[in-house]
Protein backbone atom coordinates (compact mmCIF):
# COMPACT_ATOMS: atom_id res chain seq x y z
CA UNK A 1 0.00 0.00 0.00
CA UNK A 2 2.14 3.21 -1.13
CA UNK A 3 0.86 6.93 -0.20
CA UNK A 4 -1.07 7.41 -3.45
CA UNK A 5 -3.09 4.40 -2.69
CA UNK A 6 -4.12 6.10 0.97
CA UNK A 7 -4.22 9.78 -0.56
CA UNK A 8 -6.74 8.81 -3.05
CA UNK A 9 -8.86 6.50 0.07
CA UNK A 10 -8.60 9.82 1.94
CA UNK A 11 -10.12 11.98 -0.92
CA UNK A 12 -12.72 9.36 -1.52
CA UNK A 13 -13.84 9.43 2.16
CA UNK A 14 -13.59 13.32 2.08
CA UNK A 15 -15.92 14.06 -0.77
CA UNK A 16 -18.33 10.84 0.00
CA UNK A 17 -18.86 12.58 3.13
CA UNK A 18 -19.23 15.94 1.90
CA UNK A 19 -21.79 15.06 -0.85
CA UNK A 20 -23.35 12.54 1.53
CA UNK A 21 -23.92 15.01 4.34
CA UNK A 22 -25.60 17.33 1.88
CA UNK A 23 -28.02 14.62 0.73
CA UNK A 24 -28.73 13.13 3.99
CA UNK A 25 -29.27 16.70 5.68
CA UNK A 26 -32.09 17.33 2.90
CA UNK A 27 -33.48 13.87 3.80
CA UNK A 28 -33.77 14.49 7.28
CA UNK A 29 -35.82 17.62 6.25
CA UNK A 30 -38.38 15.79 4.82
CA UNK A 31 -38.62 12.87 6.70
CA UNK A 32 -38.55 15.44 10.00
CA UNK A 33 -35.20 13.99 11.84
CA UNK A 34 -34.04 16.80 13.34
CA UNK A 35 -32.74 17.75 16.29
CA UNK A 36 -34.76 20.52 18.21
CA UNK A 37 -34.93 23.10 20.35
CA UNK A 38 -35.11 21.57 23.96
CA UNK A 39 -34.17 22.37 27.53
CA UNK A 40 -30.85 23.21 27.97
CA UNK A 41 -30.45 23.40 24.07
CA UNK A 42 -30.60 27.01 22.19
CA UNK A 43 -30.91 25.79 18.93
CA UNK A 44 -33.65 27.84 17.19
CA UNK A 45 -34.54 26.49 14.22
CA UNK A 46 -34.58 22.33 13.46
CA UNK A 47 -31.51 20.86 12.37
CA UNK A 48 -31.30 17.92 10.55
CA UNK A 49 -29.27 14.72 12.04
CA UNK A 50 -28.26 12.33 9.44
CA UNK A 51 -24.92 13.96 8.99
CA UNK A 52 -23.66 10.48 10.96
CA UNK A 53 -24.31 8.18 8.31
CA UNK A 54 -22.24 9.92 6.13
CA UNK A 55 -19.28 9.31 7.72
CA UNK A 56 -19.83 6.06 8.56
CA UNK A 57 -20.29 6.02 4.51
CA UNK A 58 -16.98 7.86 3.89
CA UNK A 59 -15.40 5.94 6.32
CA UNK A 60 -16.60 2.77 5.28
CA UNK A 61 -16.71 2.50 1.38
CA UNK A 62 -13.69 3.46 0.40
CA UNK A 63 -11.73 1.04 3.00
CA UNK A 64 -13.55 -1.86 2.18
CA UNK A 65 -12.98 -1.12 -1.63
CA UNK A 66 -9.45 -1.00 -1.36
CA UNK A 67 -9.14 -3.89 1.29
CA UNK A 68 -12.25 -5.58 0.84
CA UNK A 69 -12.13 -8.51 3.82
CA UNK A 70 -8.58 -9.52 3.38
CA UNK A 71 -7.63 -7.92 6.94
CA UNK A 72 -9.83 -10.45 9.59
CA UNK A 73 -9.50 -7.92 12.58
CA UNK A 74 -9.95 -5.00 10.52
CA UNK A 75 -13.54 -6.12 8.86
CA UNK A 76 -15.07 -7.09 12.32
CA UNK A 77 -13.96 -3.23 13.41
CA UNK A 78 -16.01 -2.32 10.63
CA UNK A 79 -19.02 -4.63 10.99
CA UNK A 80 -19.42 -3.75 14.44
CA UNK A 81 -18.64 -0.08 13.57
CA UNK A 82 -21.60 -0.48 10.76
CA UNK A 83 -23.86 -2.04 13.63
CA UNK A 84 -23.05 0.95 16.12
CA UNK A 85 -23.93 3.53 13.25
CA UNK A 86 -27.26 2.12 13.12
CA UNK A 87 -28.21 1.50 16.62
CA UNK A 88 -27.36 5.28 16.84
CA UNK A 89 -29.69 5.64 13.69
CA UNK A 90 -32.58 4.07 15.08
CA UNK A 91 -32.02 6.11 18.31
CA UNK A 92 -31.92 9.15 16.22
CA UNK A 93 -35.01 8.32 14.98
CA UNK A 94 -37.22 7.00 17.98
CA UNK A 95 -35.07 7.24 21.05
CA UNK A 96 -33.87 3.36 22.66
CA UNK A 97 -33.77 2.87 26.35
CA UNK A 98 -30.71 2.89 27.22
CA UNK A 99 -30.61 -0.66 28.58
CA UNK A 100 -30.76 -1.22 25.08
CA UNK A 101 -28.08 0.29 23.59
CA UNK A 102 -25.81 -1.05 26.39
CA UNK A 103 -26.71 -4.34 25.68
CA UNK A 104 -25.86 -3.81 21.73
CA UNK A 105 -23.11 -1.91 22.73
CA UNK A 106 -21.74 -4.76 24.73
CA UNK A 107 -22.70 -7.66 22.26
CA UNK A 108 -20.75 -5.39 19.07
CA UNK A 109 -17.56 -4.91 21.60
CA UNK A 110 -17.58 -8.92 22.40
CA UNK A 111 -17.81 -9.51 18.85
CA UNK A 112 -14.79 -7.28 17.82
CA UNK A 113 -12.84 -8.52 20.77
CA UNK A 114 -13.46 -12.20 19.70
CA UNK A 115 -12.35 -11.27 16.81
CA UNK A 116 -8.96 -10.85 17.71
CA UNK A 117 -8.74 -6.89 19.05
CA UNK A 118 -7.71 -7.32 22.56
CA UNK A 119 -6.15 -5.12 24.83
CA UNK A 120 -3.50 -7.18 26.73
CA UNK A 121 -3.15 -5.29 30.14
CA UNK A 122 -3.03 -8.73 31.80
CA UNK A 123 -1.96 -11.34 29.91
CA UNK A 124 -4.83 -13.44 31.02
CA UNK A 125 -8.71 -14.27 30.23
CA UNK A 126 -9.65 -11.21 32.19
CA UNK A 127 -8.58 -9.25 29.38
CA UNK A 128 -11.83 -9.97 26.97
CA UNK A 129 -14.35 -8.49 29.54
CA UNK A 130 -11.50 -5.16 30.24
CA UNK A 131 -11.26 -4.30 26.56
CA UNK A 132 -15.30 -4.79 25.94
CA UNK A 133 -15.87 -2.70 28.99
CA UNK A 134 -13.32 0.53 28.15
CA UNK A 135 -14.47 -0.01 24.29
CA UNK A 136 -18.86 0.39 25.43
CA UNK A 137 -17.18 3.20 27.96
CA UNK A 138 -15.07 5.10 25.25
CA UNK A 139 -17.69 4.79 22.59
CA UNK A 140 -20.47 6.46 24.95
CA UNK A 141 -17.72 9.05 26.09
CA UNK A 142 -17.20 10.34 22.36
CA UNK A 143 -21.13 10.80 22.06
CA UNK A 144 -20.79 12.67 25.03
CA UNK A 145 -18.63 15.00 23.00
CA UNK A 146 -21.02 15.87 20.19
CA UNK A 147 -23.19 19.10 22.10
CA UNK A 148 -21.48 21.79 20.33
CA UNK A 149 -20.80 22.71 16.67
CA UNK A 150 -18.20 21.20 15.03
CA UNK A 151 -16.19 20.01 18.25
CA UNK A 152 -16.56 16.12 17.90
CA UNK A 153 -15.55 16.06 14.22
CA UNK A 154 -12.49 18.74 14.63
CA UNK A 155 -11.16 16.35 17.74
CA UNK A 156 -11.94 13.21 15.81
CA UNK A 157 -9.83 14.70 13.40
CA UNK A 158 -6.90 15.32 15.46
CA UNK A 159 -7.05 11.97 17.18
CA UNK A 160 -7.30 9.90 14.27
CA UNK A 161 -4.44 11.54 12.60
CA UNK A 162 -1.56 10.66 14.70
CA UNK A 163 -3.48 7.34 15.33
CA UNK A 164 -3.00 6.56 11.48
CA UNK A 165 0.70 7.20 11.70
CA UNK A 166 1.11 4.67 14.42
CA UNK A 167 -1.16 2.13 12.54
CA UNK A 168 1.35 2.60 9.59
CA UNK A 169 4.40 2.41 11.21
CA UNK A 170 3.59 -0.50 13.22
CA UNK A 171 2.70 -2.27 9.60
CA UNK A 172 -1.36 -2.33 10.62
CA UNK A 173 -1.81 -1.12 6.76
CA UNK A 174 -5.69 -2.16 7.30
CA UNK A 175 -6.65 -0.33 10.93
CA UNK A 176 -4.39 2.79 8.92
CA UNK A 177 -6.25 3.07 6.05
CA UNK A 178 -9.52 2.75 8.07
CA UNK A 179 -8.18 5.54 10.20
CA UNK A 180 -7.61 7.86 7.36
CA UNK A 181 -10.82 7.44 6.18
CA UNK A 182 -11.96 8.25 9.22
CA UNK A 183 -10.27 11.32 9.68
CA UNK A 184 -11.57 12.76 6.07
CA UNK A 185 -14.61 11.16 6.29
CA UNK A 186 -15.28 14.01 9.57
CA UNK A 187 -12.88 16.64 8.03
CA UNK A 188 -15.75 16.45 4.81
CA UNK A 189 -18.34 16.61 7.12
CA UNK A 190 -16.84 19.41 9.18
CA UNK A 191 -18.11 22.28 6.60
CA UNK A 192 -21.84 21.68 7.46
CA UNK A 193 -21.19 21.01 11.23
CA UNK A 194 -19.09 24.26 11.57
CA UNK A 195 -20.96 26.74 13.97
CA UNK A 196 -23.51 27.45 13.23
CA UNK A 197 -23.89 23.67 12.29
CA UNK A 198 -26.38 23.38 9.17
CA UNK A 199 -26.20 19.32 9.87
CA UNK A 200 -25.75 17.58 13.39
CA UNK A 201 -24.21 14.00 13.05
CA UNK A 202 -26.62 12.38 15.45
CA UNK A 203 -26.11 9.39 17.64
CA UNK A 204 -24.89 7.53 14.76
CA UNK A 205 -21.99 9.93 13.94
CA UNK A 206 -20.52 10.13 17.33
CA UNK A 207 -21.34 6.46 18.37
CA UNK A 208 -19.85 4.92 15.06
CA UNK A 209 -16.72 7.53 15.88
CA UNK A 210 -16.45 6.56 19.38
CA UNK A 211 -16.76 2.99 18.93
CA UNK A 212 -14.20 2.55 15.69
CA UNK A 213 -11.58 4.83 17.51
CA UNK A 214 -12.03 2.97 20.71
CA UNK A 215 -11.62 -0.73 18.84
CA UNK A 216 -8.35 0.54 16.54
CA UNK A 217 -6.70 1.79 19.43
CA UNK A 218 -7.22 -1.55 21.07
CA UNK A 219 -5.82 -3.16 18.02
CA UNK A 220 -2.88 -1.40 17.69
CA UNK A 221 -1.87 -2.28 21.43
CA UNK A 222 -2.94 -6.16 21.53
CA UNK A 223 0.48 -8.21 22.35
CA UNK A 224 1.75 -5.09 23.94
CA UNK A 225 3.36 -4.54 27.33
CA UNK A 226 0.60 -3.54 30.40
CA UNK A 227 2.44 0.23 29.83
CA UNK A 228 2.16 0.47 26.18
CA UNK A 229 -1.27 -0.78 26.67
CA UNK A 230 -2.41 1.81 29.44
CA UNK A 231 -0.73 4.49 27.12
CA UNK A 232 -2.22 3.13 23.65
CA UNK A 233 -6.03 3.30 25.24
CA UNK A 234 -6.09 6.32 27.32
CA UNK A 235 -4.21 8.81 25.08
CA UNK A 236 -6.15 8.70 21.75
CA UNK A 237 -9.80 8.70 24.54
CA UNK A 238 -7.81 11.51 26.36
CA UNK A 239 -10.48 14.48 25.95
CA UNK A 240 -13.29 11.99 25.97
CA UNK A 241 -12.34 10.45 28.90
CA UNK A 242 -11.89 13.91 30.94
CA UNK A 243 -15.53 14.94 29.39
CA UNK A 244 -17.08 12.13 30.90
CA UNK A 245 -15.38 12.30 34.22
CA UNK A 246 -16.25 16.19 34.48
CA UNK A 247 -20.00 15.37 33.74
CA UNK A 248 -19.99 12.15 36.03
CA UNK A 249 -18.17 14.21 39.01
CA UNK A 250 -20.36 16.92 38.65
CA UNK A 251 -23.53 15.03 38.66
CA UNK A 252 -23.03 13.24 41.29
CA UNK A 253 -21.87 16.29 43.62
CA UNK A 254 -25.06 17.75 43.03
CA UNK A 255 -27.13 14.68 43.63
CA UNK A 256 -28.53 14.27 40.14
CA UNK A 257 -28.49 11.15 37.73
CA UNK A 258 -25.65 10.66 35.63
CA UNK A 259 -27.12 9.24 32.29
CA UNK A 260 -29.48 12.62 32.46
CA UNK A 261 -28.41 15.48 29.89
CA UNK A 262 -27.59 18.88 31.39
CA UNK A 263 -25.38 22.07 30.72
CA UNK A 264 -22.45 20.41 32.15
CA UNK A 265 -19.77 19.12 30.13
CA UNK A 266 -16.46 20.44 29.48
CA UNK A 267 -17.55 21.90 26.24
CA UNK A 268 -20.05 24.20 27.86
CA UNK A 269 -18.16 24.94 30.69
CA UNK A 270 -15.73 26.68 27.91
CA UNK A 271 -18.43 28.64 26.69
CA UNK A 272 -19.20 29.43 30.51
CA UNK A 273 -15.70 30.80 30.54
CA UNK A 274 -16.07 33.02 27.50
CA UNK A 275 -15.30 30.76 24.46
CA UNK A 276 -17.38 30.92 21.55
CA UNK A 277 -18.11 27.34 19.46
CA UNK A 278 -15.69 27.81 17.25
CA UNK A 279 -13.00 28.26 19.71
CA UNK A 280 -14.24 25.84 22.09
CA UNK A 281 -13.95 23.14 19.29
CA UNK A 282 -10.45 23.87 18.24
CA UNK A 283 -9.38 24.33 21.66
CA UNK A 284 -10.70 20.25 22.67
CA UNK A 285 -9.21 19.43 19.35
CA UNK A 286 -6.01 20.68 20.35
CA UNK A 287 -6.10 18.60 23.19
CA UNK A 288 -6.97 15.87 21.40
CA UNK A 289 -4.07 16.14 18.91
CA UNK A 290 -1.36 16.49 21.82
CA UNK A 291 -2.16 13.92 23.67
CA UNK A 292 -2.90 11.62 20.45
CA UNK A 293 1.11 12.57 19.44
CA UNK A 294 2.36 11.57 22.98
CA UNK A 295 0.24 8.02 22.39
CA UNK A 296 2.03 7.73 18.64
CA UNK A 297 6.16 8.72 20.66
CA UNK A 298 4.96 5.93 22.88
CA UNK A 299 3.55 3.47 20.75
CA UNK A 300 6.96 4.20 18.54
CA UNK A 301 8.90 3.82 21.80
CA UNK A 302 10.19 7.68 21.54
CA UNK A 303 8.72 8.35 24.78
CA UNK A 304 8.48 5.63 27.47
CA UNK A 305 4.84 4.82 28.63
CA UNK A 306 6.66 5.37 32.45
CA UNK A 307 6.13 9.14 31.28
CA UNK A 308 3.55 9.73 29.71
CA UNK A 309 1.10 6.95 31.16
CA UNK A 310 1.28 9.31 34.80
CA UNK A 311 1.59 12.29 33.18
CA UNK A 312 -2.07 11.50 31.48
CA UNK A 313 -3.31 10.39 34.52
CA UNK A 314 -2.49 13.29 36.70
CA UNK A 315 -3.81 15.94 33.75
CA UNK A 316 -7.10 14.05 33.55
CA UNK A 317 -7.59 14.18 37.44
CA UNK A 318 -6.51 18.09 37.44
CA UNK A 319 -8.90 18.95 34.44
CA UNK A 320 -11.69 16.88 35.98
CA UNK A 321 -11.46 18.68 39.29
CA UNK A 322 -10.69 22.38 38.08
CA UNK A 323 -13.70 22.37 35.46
CA UNK A 324 -15.89 21.55 38.43
CA UNK A 325 -15.11 25.50 39.67
CA UNK A 326 -16.40 26.36 36.72
CA UNK A 327 -20.73 27.25 37.44
CA UNK A 328 -22.99 25.47 34.89
CA UNK A 329 -25.86 27.71 35.76
CA UNK A 330 -26.11 31.89 35.40
CA UNK A 331 -27.28 32.79 38.46
CA UNK A 332 -30.66 34.60 39.03
CA UNK A 333 -30.70 38.02 38.97
CA UNK A 334 -31.77 39.97 42.22
CA UNK A 335 -34.38 42.09 41.50
CA UNK A 336 -34.39 45.28 43.19
CA UNK A 337 -36.43 46.04 46.15
CA UNK A 338 -38.91 48.96 44.83
CA UNK A 339 -39.18 51.20 47.90
CA UNK A 340 -41.87 54.12 46.33
CA UNK A 341 -45.60 52.94 47.09
CA UNK A 342 -46.55 50.95 44.19
CA UNK A 343 -49.65 52.17 42.40
CA UNK A 344 -52.37 50.25 40.67
CA UNK A 345 -51.85 49.62 37.07
CA UNK A 346 -54.28 48.56 34.64
CA UNK A 347 -52.28 47.26 32.20
CA UNK A 348 -51.55 43.79 32.51
CA UNK A 349 -48.47 42.37 33.61
CA UNK A 350 -46.31 39.63 31.63
CA UNK A 351 -43.86 37.37 32.80
CA UNK A 352 -40.61 37.45 31.16
CA UNK A 353 -38.80 33.95 30.00
CA UNK A 354 -35.77 33.00 32.21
Amino acid sequence: MNGVTVAGAGAAAFLLAGGGTHALGRLALRWDITGRPAGYRTRVRPVPRLGGIAIMLGTVVPALGLLGFSDPRTTVVVVGGVAIALLGLVDDISPLPKVTRLVVECVTATGVVLGGVEASITGTWIDVPITVVWIVVVTNSFSRLDNVDGALGTIALAGATPLAVTAFARGEYGAGLLLVTLAASCFGFLPHNWAPAKVFMGDAGSLFIGFTTACLAALLVTGDGTGAVLAGLLLPAFVAVVGTGVVTLSRLRAGRPVFHGGPDHLSHRLRRLGFGARLTALLLASVAGASGTLGMGTALHWISPIVTVPAAVVSALALITLSQRVPIHAQPRKRPEVIAERRPSTTPRTSRPR
